[in-house]
């Protein structure tokens, strides 16, 4: 049996089981049971023959917000449809780019649904951000000669001997792209291991060095820093998971003795877990004011909750100190650019697999602080309160960080501007015109 037929089948066998999550999940985030129509490609038709680009949550859709910036700017004629599969991804959406593009949950990679989306989209050209490779979705595109590119593709060591025990359905999948721009030689050179035509791969650099913070973000954040108070110094811990707020808690209490006048923002990564981190907020004895509620923070005010979604740009912007989460608990981090960005001093825990080459290109040029645990976590932050040159220094490397590694949006931008501009029915998969 041809393997994409097989992995069909157990994609339909497994339906029931992935809708019975989807229902599991939506019990603590309710958006979860909304719009699943759109899973299934029950949307309306699109005119204008749109980019379709595919970002499946939160760090996807920051990294290729420049993209889209440029296609808005440069080709204003031209629809973005935009595709995620988490509700935190469509916020983010929302969040940056508002109603300048469209937003669909991405769907299901089933024949009959993927060829009902290419159908009702009718793409010219697919972007899809980092490591989304869909057989059925691939095949569809490569039978419509609509071309596909794998953007800021990365492959780790462990998921690409993962994908070894399925090389027979992943080859032709790789084979279908396009273009495979990677982030790095490693990345290149296990894309090209699995079987994609070397040609097609190129070595582009990490978009998410292009990362730019909006003006009004920027705005919305000083304002709210005066609101804070903007005499108290002000720590972040953004994107925290399942038992890392107790950490956190803990260090803001450790540090207490240091800087008794330090307000931590906290910003739970899940908007289900919204509540229960309230009420652990509530419960540690520290005073809490809500963002969500309204309230308001006094002096004596030690967490700001932020329980809101779409604002970690103005969160970060109004801190001093920024740690990053998911790394105190084995959820293996989240992007340490943002508040770099910011040129705001950024603290990690022992936990960054999803960001270890991010991490250690800020860890090298001092940008970067990784704590073990919570009473190192209240040391650092501390240290960097109470040090302004220090801080300011830290931040500043870190920044230039960023600034040295730009550029990799618009390679990629140079590579699919010809993508553009001809017509989408007669493109083949090496970028010429399809012949006989």
């Amino acid at each position: 049996m041809h393997w994409r037929s097989l992995y069909s089948i157990l994609l339909y066998l497994s339906l029931p089981v992935v809708l019975a999550r989807l229902l599991l999940r939506s019990r603590r985030a309710p958006a979860y049971r909304r719009r699943w129509a759109e899973r299934f490609a029950l949307i309306p038709a699109i005119a204008g023959r749109p980019v379709w680009i595919h970002a499946v949550s939160v760090g996807e859709t920051v990294a290729a917000a420049p993209l889209i910036e440029r296609l808005l700017t440069e080709h204003p004629g031209i629809p973005i449809v935009v595709t995620t599969t988490t509700p935190t991804g469509s916020q983010r959406v929302r969040a940056l780019l508002g109603t300048r593009v469209r937003h669909y949950y991405a769907p299901y990679d089933l024949p009959d649904v993927v060829a009902r989306f290419f159908r009702r989209v009718a793409p010219r050209l697919v972007v899809v951000m980092e490591t989304e490779i869909w057989p059925n979705l691939l095949a569809t595109a490569q039978r419509r000669g609509i071309p596909v590119v794998l953007a800021n593709a990365r492959l780790s060591a462990r998921s690409a001997a993962g994908y070894r025990r399925v090389a027979g359905l992943l080859r032709p999948a790789l084979g279908a792209f396009h273009t495979i721009a990677a982030q790095s030689e490693a990345d290149a050179r296990r894309f090209r291991t699995l079987g994609a035509p070397v040609q097609r791969v190129q070595i582009n650099g990490n978009m998410k060095f292009d990362l730019e913070i909006s003006a009004v973000s920027l705005m919305a954040g000083h304002a709210l820093r005066a609101a804070l108070d903007p005499q108290r110094p002000v720590w972040i811990a953004a994107s925290t998971h399942q038992g890392e707020e107790p950490l956190v808690l803990e260090a803001q209490r450790t540090m207490h003795a240091y800087a008794p006048q330090a307000l931590l923002i906290l910003v739970p990564r899940h908007p289900e877990r919204f509540e229960a981190i309230a009420t652990l907020c509530r419960r540690s004895g520290l005073e809490t004011a809500r963002r969500s509620t309204r309230e308001r923070v006094r002096s004596t005010t030690q967490v700001y909750l932020a329980d809101t979604m779409g604002e970690l740009p103005l969160l970060y912007a109004a801190a001093d100190v920024a740690f990053v989460g998911g790394s105190l608990v084995a959820a293996g981090g989240h992007n340490v650019l943002e508040p770099a960005a910011l040129g705001i001093p950024v603290l990690v825990g022992p936990h960054v697999s999803n960001c270890a080459e991010l991490v250690a290109g800020l860890e090298a040029v001092e940008g970067l602080v990784r704590v073990t645990d919570t009473a190192f976590l209240a040391q650092a932050v501390a240290d960097l309160l109470g040090n302004k040159r220090r801080r300011l220094a830290l931040g500043e490397r870190a920044r230039q960080q960023l600034e040295v590694n730009k550029g990799a949006t618009q390679r990629l931008y140079e590579t699919i501007h010809p993508l553009l501009t001809e017509p989408p029915a007669t493109i083949g998969l090496s970028g010429n015109r399809a012949g006989c």
